[in-house]
């Protein structure tokens, strides 16, 4: 077992760092428009006395510290991985017990992230070849001090498994637990390309949307990209 104290730390400051997710839902509003998020329980809990169904929107706040929530414009980009949380969705770094934010350096190392578990997914549905799922870009800034395991020691490989989370989810919880921000880690899936994936929202700022982007199935893989707004194609190689 890796001990959490001889991890090292680091100041990640990114800007234009990239997450890639799907188009299908929308911002919501109580994230993007009430500034103090000291509010947003007793609002919640206003609004669902007459709307019930509030709650699959905003997701649990309470998993959420107050003093870690963000509020205003692109607030839902940070907030949703958070608030939106399950079991049935685990991810390298958590169980599903709690949300964490990943993020790629660049562009490219969010694009070959997000198609890999789009492939897998399609693979294990079998769907026929074709355009599927739109994604879009939201490009925002990195400021945390997170725990590092970029430094290729022989005893984080276990962390960074193609496939097997079990043992990086495990070290994930061990950190939240004693109160890191999050994890810095080499990309998995695009070889120089690093990622983050943090604890709590408020390790980013200023979340814009960019493209939106469609990904081409063949069947095997994800072997095309295009970008909707102005239809471009780009061959994934």
């Amino acid at each position: 077992m890796i001990d959490i104290a001889a991890v090292p730390v680091s100041h990640v400051e990114w800007q234009g760092a990239v997450r890639i997710i799907r188009s299908i839902f929308p911002p919501i509003d109580l994230f993007e428009d009430i500034a103090d998020p000291a509010d947003w329980p007793l609002l919640v809990s206003a609004e669902m006395k007459t709307n019930p169904r509030l709650m699959e929107s905003i997701g649990n706040l309470d998993l959420v510290p107050p003093e870690r929530r963000v509020a205003g414009p692109g607030a839902t980009y940070l907030m949703a991985p958070f608030t939106h949380v399950s079991a049935d969705r685990p991810s390298r770094f958590s169980p599903g017990t709690f949300g964490v934010l990943y993020a790629g350096n660049t562009f490219e190392v969010a694009l070959f992230e997000t198609i890999h578990h789009h492939a897998r997914f399609m693979a294990r549905t079998n769907e026929p070849p074709g355009w599927t799922s739109q994604f879009r870009e939201i490009v925002l800034d990195i400021n945390a001090r997170l725990h590092d395991i970029r430094g290729g020691d022989d005893a984080y490989a276990p962390l960074l498994s193609p496939d097997d989370y079990s043992q990086a989810q495990a070290f994930g919880a061990r950190l939240r637990t004693a109160g890191s921000e999050g994890v810095v880690y080499p990309s998995v899936r695009r070889e120089g390309g690093e990622c983050v994936g943090l604890f709590y929202p408020d390790g980013a700022a200023n979340p814009v949307q960019g493209r939106h982007i469609d990904y081409h199935w063949d069947g095997s893989r994800v072997d095309f990209y295009r970008e909707a707004g102005n239809g471009q194609v780009y061959r994934i190689v």
